[in-house]
């Protein structure tokens, strides 16, 4: 098998010399052959595969690492290496809506009059806006130990404004998930308008150093808060506490893991039954553990209607209650308080095997 330059291997891949030469800087597509003398690089038709793969990948924007691991694994099991694929364009488009949201956050926010509306619009937008500044919150949030662990670590909040649910881990996570939880509780009198995603992500950054320069051991939490703007609700979330909606009847969350098993399950590897008793199923992939690679929250925004209402619960619920009994409290129950206990007394009645948290909150017109 012939050797081809590196101008006629970038021509038969559809990748620039020069990206050619970086990827072989960066270990990620190798010439077959570099000369001693002159430094030119030689590749082989074998080598084309990676590098179609490799420039294919970088025109969906996936990061050069995560490509080098693909395309490692396509050289041992490409249908893998396909569910890898799919499992990242499902983050991308997840992530995708969430910037949306933002857009369109920002856009109502900065623009008193969006180019482009007619009066008639406008009239709409402004019956619209008088109507959600007639929302409110009515909630509740309460937490147990559970009947297995010695010590409570979870943390629960609900306010006017601000729902937040904490899991900590490690000795000393119970501090963890209570500072993660209080830092968000400042922010309910003092952010509001187009500053509440930067402060949500403030808050969570300076609570992962607080654990980085002052915990002690392998601890840290997970969290997950919705701050009420006055007209959406701005989601901070971190790990595998979750959010639910319950909206005309259905029950969904809006909430994704950040778990080991989560991933799998988004690759196609493993089933959501599956899940449930994988050995592996309690590691986390991102925590406020004073790391900064695994720190990094989903922040979005959420719309209201009047008559949601939302849950937000630490994994000692929802591994133990299964969905059927969470929609039928959440629809059942007559107030948040109502909920909350109810949905604490299932879990215990499942033996409580580890400490649970609830926050609820109903959309109320006033």
């Amino acid at each position: 098998m012939g050797e081809l330059t590196i101008g006629a291997f970038a021509r038969a891949s559809r990748l620039s010399p020069k990206a050619l030469r970086l990827y072989d800087e960066l270990g990620l597509l190798a010439p077959a052959r570099v000369d001693g003398t002159t430094g030119y690089r030689y590749y082989v038709e074998a080598q084309l595969p990676r590098a179609r793969l490799v420039a294919w990948l970088r025109r969906v924007g996936m990061p050069l690492a995560r490509i080098g691991e693909v395309c490692d694994l396509y050289e041992t099991d490409p249908p893998a290496a396909g569910l890898v694929i799919g499992a990242y364009w499902a983050r991308v488009e997840t992530e995708t809506a969430a910037r949306r949201d933002l857009v369109t956050f920002l856009v109502d926010q900065l623009s008193g009059n969006p180019a482009g509306k007619g009066v008639e619009e406008m009239s709409e937008m402004a019956m619209s806006e008088v109507a959600m500044s007639e929302v409110r919150m009515r909630y509740a949030a309460g937490s147990d130990r559970g009947l297995v662990r010695p010590v409570n670590q979870d943390t629960a909040y609900a306010g006017a404004r601000l729902l937040a649910v904490a899991d900590g881990f490690g000795a000393d996570g119970a501090r963890a998930s209570g500072a993660a939880v209080d830092a968000l509780v400042a922010l309910e009198q003092s952010v509001r308008g187009a500053d509440v995603l930067n402060g949500l992500a403030d808050a969570v950054d300076r609570v992962n150093r607080g654990n980085r320069e002052g915990g002690s051991g392998e601890s840290g939490t997970t969290l997950t808060a919705m701050l009420w703007t006055g007209s959406r609700l701005a989601l901070v979330h971190v790990g595998d506490t979750r959010a639910y909606l319950l909206r005309d009847g259905e029950v969904s969350r809006i909430t994704h893991d950040h778990t080991l098993v989560q991933s799998m399950i988004d690759a196609g590897s493993l089933t959501a039954e599956e899940a449930t008793s994988h050995p592996q199923r309690a590691l986390l992939l991102r925590a406020l553990d004073g790391s900064a690679d695994h720190a990094r929250p989903d922040l979005r925004l959420h719309d209201v209607v009047p008559g949601d209402r939302y849950l937000l619960c630490s994994d000692g619920l929802f591994t133990v209650v299964g969905p059927d009994d969470i929609r039928r409290v959440l629809t059942t129950a007559a107030e948040p308080a109502d909920a909350v206990s109810q949905l604490i007394a299932l879990a215990l009645a499942e033996g409580g095997p580890d400490n649970v948290a609830c926050a609820v909150a109903d959309a109320v017109t006033v």
